[in-house]
Order: C-alpha cells, then structure tokens, then sequence
C-alpha cells in the first residue's frame, strides 16, 4: 500500500492538513494534487471552523514534482493535471472555512501559490519562499498571479515574478506575501486558530465567502489563462534548456525562444 501523501486530523473545531512527501520536500506529484483534492471535498462538509495547512518535514512544499511535469506533456495529460491543480486553487479560494497556511520550511512555485490561497499566512522565520518558475521557463499557476495582484499591484507582481528570487520569510512579510513570523509556524497557526474558535467564525467565514464571491470570476479567469500560457511555455525552447539546466546542475543558457 503507498503512503499517504495528504494526512489530514480534527482536533476540535480546528482541523490540521499536512502534505506529507518530506523525502522530496513535499513537492506535489498527481497523487498528492489527486489526494489534496478529496481531503478538501471531506473538510468543505466537516463541522470545523479553521483549517491549517502545512508540510510535513522541512520544506512547506518545494512545488510541482519535475518528474511528474515531464511525464505529462501532450495537451491531454497537461490539462489533466491544470485541471486537478485549478480545482484545489478554488477549493481553498471558496472553503467555508477560516484557512491559514503554516509555512514551516521553503515555499516554491506552485507551493508557494498553494499558501497565498489561505486567508492568513504565517511563516517560520527561517522559512525561504520563491515564485521561482522562472528558473525553467515557465510561468506561475496556482493563481500565484491572482494571488501576487492580491497582495501587491501588478507592476511589483510582475517584477517579482520575472525576477524568481528566493527570499527570507522576513523580507516576504515586508513585501506583504507574509503576515506573520514565528519560529513556529505550525505552533503558531495553531495557537491562532484557537483564539479564532473563541469569536464568531460564522461571521467571518460569511466575510470570506463575500470576497471570494466578489473576485471568483477573475480568479476564474487567471486560472485559465495560465493553463493556457503554461502550456505554451512548456513547448519552448526555454523551458527545455531550464528543465535540463537544473537536471545536469548546472546555469541554464537561455535564448527567449
């Protein structure tokens, strides 16, 4: 039987989503999207009130699994795994739950996109998060450009995504990616959440499901439009040298072809 890549426990009326791939930094491969999507349908209907999300090991979530990206490359299998991804990204966005990330360790990519869906993100202090698809000639998914608007205006988004830099949770919270450090993130989240059980969370959940009403055709939009792009991105040139660049360790030599 193979481990699960998704544990997830109540405790109360706070319940504790782990990705649980430490050996590979969480990185999300289709079972673990597969698995993080039914986990999310079982805690949609279940009567906590927050949840937290966060990884198991040292790293938060390293983002999409490189072996998996490569294993899908026709049209179909890229849009099977858009898909699966773009239905979690909607999930989190419209939870009727108070979600808050506990960043434990290194957020990248899509993993990064996956913590900007909660409505609070708390970061360890020595936690280094990245929207590094630059790195291999991609763009972000994950609504991780919704997400980078959310949190800063367009013109900071786009530099910050051109420039794939990986950054201490300390200057993530100074940029307005992070709202708050602890050397605990999970601790933290948890020490949060308890607090949030105290107040009126159907209040606050009626709150968040407002504005997640308010932005769910542009974030609709913005998760088309990456699977779109993202797919084109994978057929270039660029991508391919990135992809062997990181596979030989070594700088890659990039053309914008």
């Amino acid at each position: 039987m193979s481990e699960q890549t998704v544990l997830y426990k109540e405790e109360g009326r706070i319940g504790i989503l782990t990705l649980n791939r430490p050996k590979s930094l969480n990185a999300l491969n289709m079972d673990m999207l597969e698995e993080l999507n039914s986990v999310l349908e079982q805690v949609k209907e279940s009567p906590i009130d927050v949840l937290i999300v966060t990884g198991n090991g040292s790293a938060f979530s390293a983002g999409g699994d490189l072996k998996m990206m490569l294993s899908k490359e026709g049209l179909e299998g890229h849009n099977d795994v858009m898909n699966l991804i773009n239905g979690i990204v909607l999930s989190l966005f419209n939870l009727p739950k108070l979600v808050i990330s506990a960043v434990n360790g290194p957020a990248a990519g899509l993993g990064f996109s996956l913590a900007l869906a909660a409505d609070k993100v708390i970061a360890s202090n020595s936690a280094i998060l990245a929207m590094n698809f630059i790195d291999i000639g991609l763009v972000p998914d994950g609504a991780g450009h919704f997400f980078l608007k959310q949190r800063m205006n367009a013109t900071q988004a786009k530099q910050f995504i051109w420039e794939g830099k990986k950054m201490p949770a300390l200057e993530a919270q100074e940029r307005g990616l992070v709202d708050d450090l602890a050397d605990d993130a999970l601790e933290a989240a948890l020490d949060l959440a308890k607090k949030l059980t105290y107040k009126p969370t159907k209040a606050m959940i009626e709150t968040k499901l407002l504005y997640a009403n308010l932005m769910k055709d542009e974030l609709a939009q913005v998760l088309e439009v990456e699977k779109i792009s993202q797919l084109k991105m994978r057929h270039s040139a660029d991508h391919r040298e990135g992809v062997q660049a990181f596979l030989e360790k070594r700088m890659p030599q990039f053309k914008g072809q």
